[in-house]
């Protein structure tokens, strides 16, 4: 058994969920990926992994650099974190209305993650509402004409014992942090996955995002290696009552 995270900061009340037809967007074009194995030098990161810490809530070199397009969103948010915090029942964060929290964010939730390496793609599995990103591996393209997504389109590559993941195509709902700071649909990440020890990764994220910061920054998360874990179901969905939690009542079964 391990330890689950605290509700009183972590889960939210959920809304309707809209379901789009299936085939609704075009497909990219794809690889053969019958014929694309695993680079036989590429390291193992599968398994389950855990937050280290939140400390990466501070950036790297102080808080980013805002355009004034993103200087007014950041004076319109209203966060539960932060110097700005207000309320749960003032917030107007993305992730309280059951809306996907995108990238870099779902890292600043401390649930597990779980890396999953299958040839053509790696796919993580986040604990946090069940989300599920596909990385290509298999040598593919972004799309030129990609509808944005709330996780945005991934290709990967490793780099030694680096796995590099570059991502566009977001949607400009989500925060790219806890404290309020937006994002445009213009958004770049890099991830850079690696071990620095066997028990131990290191994802350090770099942002670009012309329209919101003069210039590109980044943080890092630290990942702990737990071979004995399983990841839970946990969904939005599931926690319509965690205000009375809030309040000093029970906390909502699981």
């Amino acid at each position: 058994m391990r330890r689950r995270a605290s509700f009183a900061a972590l889960v939210m009340p959920a809304f309707a969920i809209l379901i789009l037809p299936l085939g609704a967007f075009a497909q990219p074009s794809r690889p053969d990926q019958s014929k694309t194995q695993p680079a036989a030098s590429a390291p193992d990161l599968s398994g389950v992994w855990s937050a280290r810490g939140l400390s990466a809530e501070i950036y790297a070199k102080g808080d980013p650099l805002m355009t004034p397009w993103a200087k007014a969103q950041y004076e319109l948010a209203k966060p539960s974190f932060g110097p700005k915090a207000v309320l749960l029942s003032e917030t107007n964060d993305p992730v309280y209305k059951c809306f996907p929290p995108g990238v870099p964010r779902i890292y600043f939730h401390p649930f597990p993650l779980q890396i999953v390496q299958i040839p053509g793609q790696v796919i993580l599995m986040y604990e946090y509402d069940h989300t599920v990103r596909h990385v290509f591996t298999d040598g593919r393209k972004h799309p030129e004409d990609a509808e944005p997504t709330w996780l945005g389109h991934s290709i990967g590559q490793w780099e030694g014992e680096t796995l590099v993941v570059d991502t566009v195509g977001f949607k400009d709902k989500t925060w790219i942090d806890r404290l309020g700071h937006a994002h445009s649909d213009q958004l770049h990440t890099i991830e850079r996955l690696h071990r620095t020890a066997a028990n131990n990764m290191q994802i350090d994220v770099t942002i670009e995002d012309p329209k919101a910061y003069t210039q590109p920054f980044s943080v890092t998360f630290n990942m702990r290696f737990e071979p004995k874990w399983d990841t839970a179901e946990m969904y939005c969905i599931d926690t319509l009552n965690f205000e009375k939690f809030e309040a000093g009542g029970r906390p909502p079964k699981q």
